[in-house]
């Protein structure tokens, strides 16, 4: 599969398959007045950022975790869990979209009609071609700096979820685990679990049966 960026400026504009899409010239007011509602349109310090159409198993991918977390987060009364294309503004300038975030009770005051201006405890992004590079470090370290404790990058083309847990060490980088099956125990979100295995199942298993083993367990 074609892997590949596509940039829009002043003076250049490249189309390729899978591509992500950085228009400059935006401002964060602007942001909010004109990106469409129903597409995932981010922005980073002045730019607009589009990707290309997410696959079908990357919505399914989505959904299904999207279950799993909601249901243990309403039982448990800890908060809610949000999809994009709602928005995370880390700081004023840096609104991301997350396929699926974590808005602790506690933090409930910090949602507002067009974005969630809190930091999540978990962040859970589904990887697409055209947005792995951007996931899994622009996103990384951005998630990082701005304290998210813990942030999980799904791969579903290599089969890997990428675990990133917040050190003890203030100044240094996540720790990242990855995961090809086994349980991965959520550190954010006390309680929560997967089996990795799961998300590489055709088709995946079903979200009820799933949630009787994480409750029950």
């Amino acid at each position: 599969m074609s892997l590949a960026v596509k940039v829009i400026g002043p003076e250049r504009e490249e189309t390729l398959h899978a591509f992500l899409l950085r228009i400059p010239g935006w401002t964060e007011e602007r942001y909010f007045q004109e990106a469409p509602e129903m597409w995932f349109v981010e922005f980073e310090d002045g730019e607009l950022i589009m990707h290309s159409p997410v696959s079908i198993r990357h919505q399914e991918v989505v959904r299904f975790l999207t279950i799993l977390l909601q249901a243990f987060v309403a039982r448990r009364q800890i908060g809610r869990v949000l999809n994009g294309p709602a928005v995370v503004r880390l700081r004023p300038g840096l609104n991301y979209e997350p396929d699926i975030f974590v808005v602790p009770a506690e933090q409930s005051d910090r949602l507002e009609p067009q974005s969630f201006s809190g930091i999540p405890p978990l962040v859970i992004e589904v990887i697409s071609p055209g947005t792995r590079h951007h996931d899994l470090e622009t996103k990384a370290a951005n998630y990082r700096k701005h304290g998210v404790a813990e942030y999980w990058a799904v791969d579903p083309e290599h089969t890997a979820l990428h675990q990133h847990l917040l050190p003890e060490d203030p100044a240094a980088p996540y720790r990242v685990t990855i995961h090809t099956h086994g349980r991965v125990e959520s550190q954010a979100i006390p309680g929560f679990w997967i089996d990795a295995a799961w998300l590489w199942q055709e088709p995946l298993p079903d979200e009820l049966r799933c949630l009787e083993q994480i409750l029950t367990r």
